[in-house]
């Protein structure tokens, strides 16, 4: 069998052989009945873990992002948002299609931005307008490079939404990368959860990128908050039965998979230097996390730096005409990053 190494992204993770014992021995019942005890427990942990009164999982993060705007906003709102956000690129079309409401961007750092920028957007209280209904966070930002919002700069917008009456939603899909930055590459203490959780009015988190899990997303809020998502959830066709062997597995996640994703932001940072010097990257964007994107010089598309590093073992995926994205996840080990640092020198890609 030929070497290969696959950074095609995070959510290419298989659930260890423990977490599949987990899976084969939870206790199950009918969800939408609300009687499955594995799925009731692992809800009122993440909604205690983040400070909030409940919890909804879902198949997706999608979904879930998708189940707040439609609780937020009503047809014809306007929701916020950068123009790099996983929510407006990245998930069909699915404010407008689910929810009949239009977006506007704002154009942050790296997918972060000011609460200056939001204001600057609101619409005016005038029947000629969008109503403006929500702002969206995301954090870490995909397209950003998995950049980290501070904290101070979340509290910003956080403050000014208070001021406005608009809700803040957080997609959260990679916070626990963002989380173990913030605190140095440390597991984050359980008071750092609840004050984070406590700046966001609704919270959207995923548990099938670095946490390895097969699937599931998890919402988060009050608990008429939630109750309106379970409306909404059934709707989008997302009320699941006997799903126990799903969130038994995102359980041992938090458990076991949340206090090694320090490992892949190191991979990645050994990414970022090996990358370095190479003759076709001009660019790479600030490696905070887990996910590294870099630009090719011309004479060189993305999309041939693709296929060359495929010929060479290295899977990775093309983010744009001259941009590329590999992202670090648990089933690369140090001694496979070590190699594609070998293979990033010596290889086609670097002449």
């Amino acid at each position: 069998m030929e070497w290969k190494a696959d950074f095609r992204s995070d959510t290419l993770t298989r659930p260890t052989a423990a977490m599949l014992n987990a899976m084969h021995v939870a206790e199950t019942g009918d969800d939408v009945f609300a009687e499955d005890p594995t799925t009731e427990a692992f809800q009122s942990r993440c909604a205690a873990m983040f400070g909030h009164e409940a919890a909804l999982f879902c198949p997706s993060g999608t979904m879930t992002n998708q189940i707040a705007i439609n609780v937020h906003v009503r047809p014809g709102d306007e929701v916020i948002c950068d123009r790099m956000a996983h929510v407006y690129n990245y998930e069909g079309g699915g404010i407008a299609r689910n929810s009949g409401a239009s977006v506007r961007m704002v154009h942050g750092n790296h997918g972060r931005f000011t609460w200056e920028d939001v204001r600057s957007e609101i619409n005016p209280s005038d029947s000629h307008y969008a109503r403006t209904s929500l702002v969206c966070i995301e954090d870490t930002c995909n397209r950003g490079g998995g950049s980290v919002w501070s904290l101070d700069g979340i509290k910003d917008v956080k403050m000014g939404c208070q001021e406005m009456g608009l809700p803040l939603h957080l997609d959260g899909a990679r916070c626990w990368n963002a989380m173990i930055a913030r605190a140095d590459d440390q597991l984050p203490t359980d008071e750092a959860w609840r004050s984070y959780g406590q700046l966001f009015d609704s919270i959207s988190v995923c548990f099938s990128k670095g946490l390895g899990a097969p699937a599931g997303s998890v919402l988060i809020g009050s608990t008429e908050f939630i109750a309106e998502a379970h409306r909404v959830r059934k709707v989008f066709g997302g009320g699941m039965r006997q799903i126990g062997v799903l969130t038994a597995a995102c359980d041992y996640a938090l458990d076991h998979e949340l206090p090694r994703l320090h490992q892949d932001h190191a991979h990645a940072q050994m990414l970022g230097k090996a990358l370095e010097p190479l003759k076709h990257v001009v660019a790479i964007d600030p490696i905070e996390t887990n996910i590294v994107i870099f630009e090719i010089a011309p004479g060189m598309t993305a999309s041939e730096f693709v296929k060359d590093a495929e010929s060479n073992g290295l899977l990775c995926f093309a983010f744009g005409p001259q941009r590329v994205r590999m992202v670090t996840h648990r089933d690369l080990s140090t001694e496979q990053i070590e190699e594609t640092c070998r293979v990033l020198a010596s290889s086609s890609l670097n002449r």
